[in-house]
C-alpha cells in the first residue's frame, strides 16, 4: 500500500492486478471529520453521476456485474428518497468497484 501527500493529506493508494485505486475515504476525511466521512460518501454515491460512472466501470471490469440491480438503483438516482451505502452497492450488484471506493 503506497501514500500520496496532497495538500498536507495523506492518501492511500492501493495496487489491485496492476491498477492503482486512490483511497476516496482519505479523501473524504481529509474534507471533514472521519465521522462526517461517511456522510459525505454516502451523498457521492446516491448521485446519478457517480452511479453511471462506476456502473460503467463495472460493465468494462466486472464480468458479475448484475445489470438488473444496476438499473434499480439508476433509476431511483437523484430522488430525495434515495439511500445508497457503499456495503449495499456492493452486496446488490457484486461489484468490484469497492476498491475505487476504499
Amino acid at each position: 500500500m503506497a501514500k500520496i501527500n496532497v495538500k498536507d493529506t495523506e492518501i492511500t493508494i492501493i495496487s489491485v492486478e496492476e491498477r492503482d485505486y486512490i483511497s476516496l475515504t482519505d479523501m473524504a476525511n481529509a474534507k471533514e471529520s472521519e465521522s462526517r466521512a461517511a456522510d459525505i460518501i454516502k451523498n457521492w454515491i446516491r448521485a446519478r453521476y457517480t452511479l453511471e460512472f462506476l456502473g460503467t466501470w463495472e460493465q468494462i471490469n466486472n464480468p458479475n456485474f448484475k445489470v438488473v440491480e444496476f438499473d434499480h438503483f439508476k433509476s431511483q438516482a437523484g430522488l430525495p428518497s434515495f439511500v445508497l451505502s457503499v456495503s449495499e452497492w456492493v452486496e446488490k450488484i457484486q461489484s468490484r468497484s469497492v476498491f475505487l471506493l476504499v
